[in-house]
């Protein structure tokens, strides 16, 4: 390796010991990313670090380009999942500063240094550096608290049907599903209770276990969940809903997956594909599984029934 990358990089891990990272954050992977974070040459002053805004692809690019590591494509999850991740519960960087908003599987989500530690780390290598670190490590609790804070002013406030409120995480199809609880639940299912509620942040947002295995339902948590999951205890059905915005609606591979993961139910089971507007439904139009109901949250009050002998309602055994 060339002696000044190696150099650089011994720096860059240097720093990420003395803020205390463990041994796979303070990695060559880790030291790259960083450096990547800083826009940070192999002959550029730390005191002359940037602070560019990245995607996790981008990062990679930059570490091929300037340090001549190129990582294969399937590696973006591994930088993501083991170094940017705790560098952000760290607060050494920030996710999405210019769109608070944006959703978690957008292409578009990136990093950028917290403006404390690009403050901090240009200081490397001048007097009172080891000194300056003390204080930001003193100082982080505080500013994980005012971040938090405000992270949760941009969530999406949740009204459960009956009663009881959550909160889900910004954009995206919780957007979505939000209208589904609120709109769909209150023509649909009047009085239903639901038992389960995506976030794309948290997955079980809602997760009535005890309850849906007294309907026979044993849940696998690697199992792929529908977003939405309403038991309507009057006529014993439960109302699978997939917010079909991001993922599809239920096609015929998906009806046969969530068929399968409630085998055991006792309820009989109405699958149901919603969308945020007609136009959007047409895009899937020709894959939505027959004996199945869509749902537009533009038009609430309406529903469009796929084929069958009946409007709103299950098939199968438990007919």
């Amino acid at each position: 390796m060339n002696p000044s990358i190696q150099h650089r990089i011994t720096e860059a891990q240097q720093v990420l010991e003395a803020l205390g990272f463990d041994r796979e954050r303070t990695n060559e992977r880790s030291a790259l990313t960083l450096l990547a974070l800083l826009g940070l040459a192999q002959d550029t002053p730390w005191s002359a670090a940037s602070s560019p805004l990245m995607t996790t692809r981008a990062i990679m690019d930059w570490m091929r380009d300037q340090y001549e590591k190129d990582y294969a494509p399937n590696s973006r999850e591994t930088v993501r999942r083991f170094t940017l991740h705790q560098f952000a519960e760290a607060l050494v960087v920030e996710q999405n500063p210019d769109d608070p908003d944006r959703p978690v599987n957008s292409p578009k989500w990136c990093y950028q240094l917290h403006p404390r530690a690009y403050e901090l780390l240009r200081q490397y290598g001048q007097p009172g550096f080891v000194e300056a670190i003390g204080d930001y490590l003193k100082e982080v609790p505080g500013l994980k608290a005012q971040y938090a804070a405000a992270r949760e002013m941009h969530r999406i406030p949740v009204t459960l049907p009956g009663s009881g409120t959550l909160s889900l995480s910004p954009g995206g199809q919780n957007i979505l599903i939000k209208q589904m609880v609120e709109d769909f639940c209150g023509y649909y299912t009047p009085g239903g209770e639901v038992l389960y509620v995506g976030d794309a942040d948290e997955k079980w947002a809602v997760f009535e276990e005890e309850a849906l295995a007294s309907l026979g339902v044993s849940v696998d948590q690697h199992g792929k969940m529908p977003d939405l999951v309403v038991y309507m205890r009057d006529r014993n059905w439960l109302v699978l809903l997939e917010a079909a915005s991001s993922h599809g609606p239920v096609d015929a591979k998906r009806h046969g997956e969530l068929a399968r993961l409630f085998a055991g139910s006792t309820s009989g089971l109405v699958y149901v594909s919603c969308f945020p507007d007609r136009r959007e439904m047409r895009k899937y139009l020709a894959d939505i599984a027959w004996e199945t109901e869509v749902w537009c949250a533009d038009n609430p009050t309406h529903l469009i029934h796929f084929n069958g002998e009946r409007f709103l309602g299950p098939y199968g055994d438990s007919d």
